[in-house]
Formats: structure tokens, C-alpha cells, sequence
């Protein structure tokens, strides 16, 4: 049987006192909505993996003062949710002086009625320290699979430098001065972002999943050259088709924890644009973005190519070897099921870029992912990809055009390569949500042989 991971980490436990202490009248203290009680458990509704700072840009300078109104997307529905906060690349504490949480109805707007205040262990406001990260308590907020969240940060004094995620592939929104977390029109958020600040996570409480699946890699699980705001990521597909599949038993939800240019053995700077960070490498971030993610009983890998660019290497002047790639990918099977978690293994997809003896690399990675036994299942995105006229190459109907990323309809079929049934057969479960609480912890051992889930 497989062990059980440690509970993520965290500043202020959920499950504390759901009042809404004095909110605006537009913030209403239960959602007309919201279904009849009964078994629920938390799942992974939306994730980002986030990363330190760029060096320059706003993620560096920070904010004060202002809101932040941040858009997610939801891959799973329910009648509560709950946020994560991390300040984990901060170098000060992080004040929040007021959250929210709304459904969204069309750019920096709310849907009226629906803006909740968002509290931590029954405060309105939270300090979380460097380093740290803030579990909300619940908020009874009735939200829907395939639907956008808004969640409104009001940043009272100077954050300093960020913890963020740069490729956000949506639409946020920053605010003139001043606490506007309860603005439903949105006038007052005059300033685009594309990139997350803070917000590592949308728990939700659900009937309609009981685990959840984390799609983990590089800019090709991110989002990569699709179009901003249209929510065509291969996990956004994957999601929508394991949603229709519940329909015949308790489903799954999906995120996403990809990260561009995202390495699997080496750290990687900034982007040429100086903004984009690339983020630290897939072993040092496994455990957070994968491991310790709410009731995930499955994670899907594909990385890998960056590691095979030009220039690539375990450290600079290195020469990787494919040995080293394969050996990277093993240690993951390894510690995904030494916590009790399924992994599935991505084939590395054709790269334009590619040297011919990083090609060869390539093909030998791929031969053993397809071969060596160590993943539950493989997910041969290679070859629903590859031109078969040209096995090197993408298929030129699932080129974005720039010869490495898959445009929208690349990333349909690489969702439509992902075989359902190998998915949430791992032994692990979440425990219900019990009254107005959350269950006690983030992940729950396996029952043992014999045994039954409680609900």
C-alpha cells in the first residue's frame, strides 16, 4: 500500500467561522442558489504554479494601495469554495486587507448578488508571513464547472516584490486607489494583467467530484500559443470531457500546473522579455504543485523539451544526457507513489527546434516512457501529434506556426489522447464535507483492503 503525503502546509486552517462580519449590503450572507446539503467533498476547483519574481516589471515592484480583481477559471462546480494565498517568493509580509469572491459576468464585472467577503479563521483581514501561504474558511458561494471566479485582493500596504504566475493565458484586472473588492461593475479597475499575483488555488465543495487530477509541465500544459481568455488549454478539454464523464459516477476535477519554458532538471531565468519568469525546476516544484494539491489521486507529466533545447543542461556548460531526462522523469514516478498518487507519463512532442542529436535524445526519452514500466499509464501525445509524414515535426493542422507549441485544435486532440478509464483508480479519497466546516485535512489516507470510503 502506498504512504500517505504530508498535509500541505499552511498559516490558518479552513473550517473557522463562516460569518461575514458586517458586509455591504451587495454581499449577501447565503446564496439562493446553493443546492441542498449532501455528501461533498473538496476538490482542486482551479490552480497556478507560481513562481519568484521577474527582474523587472510589476511582479519586482509590487503593489499598494490598489485591488487586484483576478479571473479564474473552474473546472468543477459546487455550493463552496475556499482560496489559497501564498506569499512563498515575498521578502515582507503580505497584508490582505479585504478579499472577495464573486461570480464574473463579463470583463471587471460581477454578477450582482453573488460578491462574497472572503474571511480567515473569522477575520476579514490577514498578514501571512515570508514564505507562507493563507488557507480561507469556506464561502458559500454557489459556482459552476466551465465558469469564471472573480477574486478581488485588496493590498493595503506595499507587498514588495511577488509571488506570481506570469503566463496566465487571462485577463485580470487592477484597480485605481482604494479598496474596490466590492465594486460589481468593475469602472474602477482601468488596468490590464495577464499574469496571477498571490492566488495559488480555488478549493471546491462538490458533489460532482471526489479527486482531483493535476496537469503538470511546461508551456505545452499552460497554454502556450493559444489565444488569451478562451480557456482551450489541453487541461481545460480534459476537464470538460472528465465532466461529462461523471455524469455516471463521481467525476474528477483538473488543474493546471504548468509553467513556460519550465525545465524538469534545471532553473531557468526570465524570458527574453524580461517578464515571464520560467520558474524553479519540475523536481523542486513537485511536491508543492503536485504532491500536496487537495484530494489528487492522479497527475499527468509532460516535460521535458525545454531540457532538450538548445543550450539546455543540468547546470550551465553541462551536457544533459537523455539518461539524465529519464532518470528525472523516474524520480517523479517514484515520489508520486510513495504518496499514494497516480502518475501518467507524457511523450515528448516534436520540437522545430531541436538539434538532430537532441532529436535522437528525444526518441530514446520517448522509447523508454512508451517501454520502462515506471507510470501507471502513458498518454503518447507524440504520436497524435507528429506529422506522419515527417515524425519530427507537428502535424501542420496542429501547428501554432511556430514549429514547438500546438495551436487550439493540437490541444483538442491532446486531450482526446488522455484515456479516462486509467484515471482516479488511485487508492485515496477526501473526506466529505461535514456541516458548515471542511474536512479535517487537505488529502485523506487509502482505506484498506476491506474497506469503504466514509460517504
Amino acid at each position: 500500500m502506498r504512504g500517505r503525503p504530508l498535509p500541505r502546509r499552511s498559516l490558518l486552517a479552513g473550517g473557522a467561522s463562516l460569518g461575514f462580519l458586517g458586509a455591504a449590503p451587495a454581499f449577501a450572507a447565503a446564496d439562493p442558489a446553493a443546492p441542498a446539503a449532501g455528501a461533498r467533498h473538496w476538490v482542486g476547483g482551479w490552480a497556478a504554479a507560481l513562481t519568484p519574481p521577474a527582474r523587472r516589471g510589476r511582479s519586482v515592484h509590487g503593489f499598494a494601495r490598489r485591488t487586484l480583481r483576478l479571473v479564474v477559471h473552474l473546472s468543477v462546480g459546487g455550493d463552496r469554495i475556499r482560496l489559497r494565498l501564498s506569499n512563498l517568493y515575498g521578502t515582507r509580509p503580505l497584508d490582505l486587507g479585504a478579499v472577495t469572491v464573486a461570480r464574473r459576468r463579463k470583463g471587471a464585472a460581477t454578477e450582482p448578488g453573488t460578491g462574497r467577503r472572503v474571511t480567515f479563521a473569522g477575520r476579514r483581514s490577514a498578514t501571512v508571513p515570508v514564505g507562507a501561504e493563507v488557507v480561507s474558511d469556506p464561502v458559500h458561494l454557489t459556482v459552476h464547472a466551465d465558469g469564471d471566479l472573480v477574486v478581488s485582493i485588496h493590498l493595503p500596504t506595499a507587498t514588495g516584490p511577488t509571488t506570481w504566475h506570469g503566463g496566465a493565458k487571462q485577463t485580470s484586472y487592477l484597480s485605481t486607489r482604494g479598496d474596490h473588492t466590492a465594486d460589481e461593475s468593475g469602472s474602477a479597475f482601468h488596468r490590464r494583467l495577464l499574469s496571477w499575483f498571490f492566488l495559488e488555488g480555488v478549493d471546491v465543495a462538490t458533489t460532482d467530484a471526489d479527486r482531483t487530477v493535476v496537469a503538470f509541465g511546461d508551456s505545452l500544459t499552460e497554454g502556450g500559443a493559444i489565444p488569451d481568455n478562451v480557456n482551450l488549454r489541453w487541461p481545460d478539454v480534459l476537464a470538460r470531457r472528465l465532466a461529462r464523464a461523471g455524469r455516471r459516477g463521481p467525476g474528477l476535477s483538473v488543474v493546471n500546473a504548468g509553467i513556460g519554458g519550465n525545465r524538469l532538471l534545471s532553473d531557468v531565468g526570465t524570458g527574453a522579455d524580461g517578464r515571464i519568469h520560467l520558474g524553479v525546476n519540475a523536481q523542486a516544484r513537485f511536491a508543492r504543485d503536485v504532491l500536496q494539491q487537495t484530494a489528487v489521486s492522479d497527475a499527468i507529466v509532460l516535460i521535458g523539451t525545454n531540457d532538450l533545447g538548445a543550450g539546455a543542461g543540468v547546470h550551465r556548460g553541462a551536457r544533459l544526457t537523455s539518461g539524465q531526462v529519464i532518470a528525472g522523469l523516474a524520480a517523479l514516478a517514484n515520489r508520486a507513489h510513495a504518496a499514494g498518487i497516480a502518475l501518467h507519463a507524457g511523450t515528448i512532442i516534436p520540437n522545430a527546434l531541436l538539434h538532430p542529436a537532441r532529436e535522437r535524445m528525444r526518441a530514446h526519452v520517448n522509447h523508454w516512457i512508451r517501454s520502462g514500466g515506471a507510470f501507471d499509464s502513458v498518454v503518447d501525445f507524440d504520436a497524435a501529434l507528429r506529422d506522419p509524414e515527417a515524425p519530427r515535426q507537428l502535424r501542420p493542422r496542429y501547428d501554432s506556426g511556430d514549429g514547438v507549441h500546438p495551436n487550439t485544435a493540437g490541444m483538442h486532440a491532446m486531450a482526446q489522447t488522455v484515456d479516462l478509464s486509467v484515471l482516479g483508480r488511485a487508492g485515496t479519497y477526501l473526506l466529505p464535507v461535514t456541516g458548515s466546516g471542511a474536512s479535517g485535512g487537505r488529502r485523506a489516507p487509502a482505506p484498506q483492503p476491506g474497506q469503504h470510503s466514509p460517504g
